[in-house]
């Protein structure tokens, strides 16, 4: 069953799985069936645009950004591979097949019995993120119990997190009644939350900066397309330092300059059509909830693609590129080597952007903090993800004395519960799991002061960004 569930995704892919499933979703809706069919298509359309224009932008960028940190000649002995490979070691383990059948079945309990209001099994695919910590844990300690409980705690955290966020993320990325719910981003919830209050306190929210108001001030310079060929080729030329002589060097900018315009210039379209896939949806499940007594408004999972080409979020994730690379050079007791998952970082940064509500000053600051944890946190526990690569048969890139995935495993929360299970202390174990009811309980009884919360701090930059304009 596990093999044939595996099969399954690898054989589809989430562009085919994700329509059915709202296919699915919509006709128990009672969603017209051509309407049904409609979104499913609308669904398969916008993420495969999203995999197509993201896929062909990596490669052109990924050189570029290897250069860059070749030319600094950083010497340290953990090097990020990225998360692509990451997911293959995840679901080529024992225990990560175990969770993938286990972790759909208690995804539908939960929202069936309503104990989250978020459908998570849309987005499946990132259950990976559950199975490397789960694979570890195993590894170190050899206790395969103490490592399934490990992910259902771990995915029980992340859905109480994703409800506090939902509505904040549906609402800045456009998309309704939908939220992001990979673990891996997911986890920054509470310092995206922190850091945004903790900026607000000092000021930073009067530095009014997002891509609408870089627009009011500088015209058509600040337009997204010329944001992003000028911001395309600041990156091109830091990673041409040594080729500025040639003409291949100023080829790459150029394209690179090109390349990052275009995201900028077809993203938004890409969403449009993907956004249409959950209107009738919205509406049904609105009927739905007036005709059925108690109101009931629920959040389907999606890809997190689904948010990386949004104007503030790759401006943001492209300037933290040289920013992480300089970081991880000089913080003290780094070991990692930040390579192939810096492309990734407006993923990881998705939560940190609709909390600020787009403000690309505020989110800079709390992206970096986010990511130079994660340098640390990852510092740590590399050579138990490196041991279970090695379990599986995976040969280590040249130099390399150990791997990681800097867009996966640069989660806070996910890295101290595991470190936790890895005393094996039932004690310290039990408190991780009394924190997480206290936790839901706390949301579930606030959950609608929380979103006024952050809908009211993220207005609140929107707001002034039109009265100064």
């Amino acid at each position: 069953m596990l093999d044939v569930l595996s099969n399954i995704m690898d054989a589809f892919g989430a562009a085919v799985v994700v329509p059915v499933v709202l296919i699915i979703i919509a006709l128990f809706l009672k969603v017209p069936a051509k309407k049904a069919v409609q979104s499913g298509i609308n669904a398969g359309i916008g993420l495969t645009g999203f995999n197509l224009l993201i896929g062909a932008y990596v490669p052109i960028v990924t050189p570029v950004i290897q250069r860059m940190v070749e030319t600094t000649n950083i010497n340290l002995p953990i090097l990020d591979t990225g998360w692509q490979a990451t997911s293959v070691v995840a679901y080529s383990t024992q225990v990560g097949m175990i969770f993938l059948a286990l972790g759909l079945g208690l995804q539908i309990l939960l929202f069936l019995t309503r104990w989250t209001n978020i459908f998570m099994p849309a987005d499946l695919w990132n259950n990976y993120s559950f199975m490397l910590w789960g694979s570890m844990l195993y590894i170190a300690t050899g206790n395969m119990m103490l490592a399934i409980l490990l992910m259902v705690l771990q995915n029980l955290y992340t859905l109480v997190l994703a409800e506090i966020v939902a509505k904040r993320w549906a609402t800045y990325y456009g998309y309704p009644n939908c939220t992001i719910t990979a673990p891996h981003h997911v986890g920054s919830v509470p310092i995206a939350i922190f850091m945004d209050w903790i900026l607000n306190k000092v000021g930073a929210n009067k530095i009014k900066l997002n891509p609408e108001q870089l627009q009011n001030k500088i015209g058509f310079l600040g337009e997204p397309t010329m944001l992003g060929l000028i911001l395309g080729a600041l990156l091109g030329f830091v990673g041409n330092m040594s080729r500025l002589g040639s003409l291949e060097g100023w080829g790459e900018i150029a394209t690179v300059a090109i390349a990052t315009s275009a995201v900028m210039a077809i993203f938004p379209k890409i969403a449009g059509i993907f956004a249409s896939a959950f209107t009738s949806i919205t509406d049904a499940s609105r009927k739905t909830a007036k005709t059925g007594g108690k109101e009931r408004v629920w959040y389907l999972a999606i890809n997190d693609a689904a948010g990386y080409g949004e104007s503030a979020t790759l401006i943001t994730g492209i300037l933290l590129i040289p920013i992480m690379v300089f970081i991880a050079i000089i913080l003290p007791g780094n070991e990692v080597l930040p390579m192939v998952d810096l492309i990734a970082i407006p993923y990881m940064i998705e939560i940190i952007i609709a909390v600020s509500g787009g403000n690309i000053f505020k989110s800079l600051i709390s992206g970096s903090i986010w990511c130079t944890g994660g340098l640390l946190m990852i510092t740590q526990v590399s050579g138990i993800f490196t041991d279970v690569a090695r379990d599986i048969g995976v040969a280590l890139p040249v130099g390399a004395m150990m791997i990681c995935s800097l867009a996966v495993m640069t989660n806070w929360l996910f890295g101290a519960l595991f470190l936790i299970f890895m005393t094996q202390n039932p004690i310290f174990i039990g408190i991780t799991i009394v924190i997480y009811f206290v936790l839901y309980l706390f949301v579930r009884k606030y959950k609608e002061s929380i979103h006024e919360y952050l809908e009211k701090q993220a207005l609140g930059d929107e707001y002034g960004n039109l009265q100064t304009s």
